[in-house]
C-alpha cells in the first residue's frame, strides 16, 4: 500500500469517528430538549421514552398474571406457569389461597416467606413473573378490531390502534377514507376524559398528543358514519334519537319520554362540533312552549343536555355534558359489561 492510499484511508477512519460522536451528541441534545421542554425537536417528544408511569414504578400482580416460583436453594420446590386466579389468589407448596392481587412482586414475596416459614426454616421465595395479563385498556368504536388488550409493553395511543388493526376505512367518491370521526373520539381515564386531540394526532401528525395509556383506559373512536342525535342529562328516557326530517329541541327530549321533575326547563344546553371546541347553544324550552320564539333546529350529532340545576354561562355545563357524552357512547359503544366511566 502506498502513501497516498495509507493517508486516505487514515483521513476515512477520522470523519467515521468524527461522525459517531457527532451523531451521540445530537441524540444527547435532543434527548435534553425533550426532557426539558425546550429546543426545536421538543415536537418529537411523542415518540421519545419519557419518565415511567406510576403504574409503571409500583407495578401489582393481578387475576391472569402467571409465575415460577421456587425457594432458594431448593430446586425441588420449583412450581412453573402458577396462574393467578380470577379471585386474585393462587397456592404455593403449602401456601394455599394467597392473595396476589395488589401486590407488587417483592411484597408477595415477603407474604410467602411469611406464610411458609411455618414450614421451612428461613424461607427465601424466588419469583419470576412469566406474563403479564391482568393490565388491560380498551379500543372501541370505528376500529378494525375492537376489544380488550393486555399490556405486554408500555403503549402509547398509536401503538395501540395499530395493534388493533387501524381505524376502519370506507370508499367514499372513489377514494379511501377514515370511518372515525375524530372530532368525537376521546380517551377515558379513572372516569374522566383525557385532553387528547386526536385530529392533530392523525392529521397533522403532532406527536405531543400520542400519549402512554395506563390500566383500563378507554379508547373510543366514534363512527363517522351515524347520524344520531344525543338527549341526556334530566329526561325520561337519556340515549339517542336517530336524525329524522326537521329535528327540533323539542321533539328530540319529547322523543325521549320528556323532562323529569328536576329538569331546568329555561335554559336546555345544545352542544355542536368539537368535543374540545365546541359550540354552544341555549334555548329556553318554555319560550318554545308558549310560542314566544322559534323551537331550535338541530344537526346530526348535536347533543341536547338538560340540566337539573340554574346556570348563566354555558361554559359551566358544557363539561357536564360532555361526560354524559362520553358516558353514553361507551355503554352504547360495546357489549361489555363495564363501571360507569363517569361517577
Amino acid at each position: 500500500m502506498n502513501k497516498n492510499s495509507c493517508r486516505r484511508w487514515a483521513a476515512c477512519l477520522v470523519a467515521l469517528v468524527s461522525g459517531s460522536c457527532l451523531l451521540r451528541a445530537a441524540e444527547s441534545d435532543v434527548g435534553a430538549a425533550v426532557e426539558t421542554g425546550g429546543g426545536a425537536n421538543v415536537a418529537f417528544s411523542g415518540s421519545v421514552p419519557g419518565k415511567r408511569a406510576r403504574w409503571q414504578e409500583h407495578l401489582t400482580l393481578g387475576p391472569g398474571d402467571v409465575l415460577n416460583l421456587s425457594l432458594l436453594d431448593m430446586p425441588d420446590t420449583m412450581r412453573r406457569e402458577v396462574p393467578i386466579g380470577p379471585d386474585g389468589r393462587f397456592s404455593f407448596l403449602q401456601a394455599s389461597d394467597v392473595m396476589a392481587a395488589g401486590l407488587t412482586i417483592d411484597e408477595l414475596r415477603a407474604k410467602l416467606d411469611e406464610v411458609l416459614g411455618k414450614y421451612y426454616q428461613n424461607p427465601h421465595s424466588v419469583i419470576a413473573p412469566v406474563a403479564f395479563r391482568s393490565k388491560k385498556y380498551f379500543v372501541l368504536g370505528a376500529v378494525a378490531n375492537k376489544g380488550i388488550y393486555t399490556f405486554d409493553r408500555p403503549t402509547r395511543i398509536i401503538e395501540a390502534i395499530a395493534r388493533a388493526g387501524g381505524l376502519e376505512t370506507g370508499l367514499y367518491e372513489s377514494r379511501t377514507v377514515e370511518l372515525a370521526d375524530l372530532q368525537r373520539s376521546f380517551l377515558v381515564r379513572n372516569g374522566e376524559r383525557v385532553p387528547v386531540d386526536f385530529e392533530r394526532l392523525f392529521q397533522r401528525g403532532d406527536l405531543t398528543q400520542n400519549i402512554s395509556l395506563e390500566p383500563d383506559d378507554y379508547l373510543y373512536f366514534a363512527p363517522a358514519s351515524e347520524n344520531e342525535i344525543y338527549v341526556l342529562g334530566e329526561v325520561m328516557f337519556p340515549g339517542t334519537v336517530v336524525f329524522a326530517a326537521r329535528p327540533t329541541a323539542i321533539s328530540t327530549i319529547t322523543s325521549r319520554g320528556g323532562f323529569t321533575v328536576r329538569a331546568f326547563k329555561s335554559r336546555v344546553l345544545v352542544v355542536r362540533g368539537s368535543l374540545d371546541h365546541p359550540q354552544t347553544f341555549v334555548v329556553d324550552t318554555g319560550d318554545v312552549l308558549s310560542a314566544k320564539a322559534p323551537d331550535f333546529k338541530l344537526q346530526p350529532k348535536d347533543i341536547v343536555y338538560v340540566s337539573r340545576n340554574p346556570w348563566v354561562v354555558a361554559g359551566e355545563v358544557v363539561d357536564m355534558a360532555a361526560k354524559a357524552f362520553v358516558q353514553s357512547l361507551i355503554v352504547q359503544g360495546t357489549t361489555l359489561r363495564i363501571p360507569p366511566a363517569i361517577k
